[in-house]
């Protein structure tokens, strides 16, 4: 079977593109979890700026990932939700989060044995 290692390469650049970066996944995860609010995205999130936090979910918008609805006021609110489309992925978060647990204990399992 021919696989096109090229158009792999593009996929996996695109992918890491939209979900890459430090903040990415958290944000989604917060969102996924029922906080919907600015405030409660950044709770949830430790370390994160409010800068950062804007910067990305502007960028997660226009990538289709989130939603931004805003009602009336006063006072205006703003709420963040994520799109069918960032669903769409949910399994691969949750792959990576299963990884991940597998991950540190293998690593701390090499240190714990030395």
């Amino acid at each position: 079977m021919y696989r096109d290692q090229s158009e792999e390469y593009q996929a996996l650049q695109d992918t890491l593109y939209v979900i890459g970066g430090k903040w990415r996944i958290p944000i989604i995860n917060s969102i996924c979890n029922g906080n919907t609010r600015f405030r409660e995205i950044e709770r949830s999130i430790p370390g994160i700026t409010r800068r950062m936090l804007s910067r990305e979910l502007k960028d997660m918008e226009l990538n289709k990932l989130v939603k931004r609805t805003v009602y009336a006021g006063p006072p205006v609110q703003v709420e963040y939700e994520s799109t069918e489309y960032c669903k769409s992925f949910g399994g691969i978060i949750l792959e990576m989060i299963r990884w991940g647990r597998e991950h540190r204990k293998v690593v701390t399992k090499k240190r714990n044995s030395k």
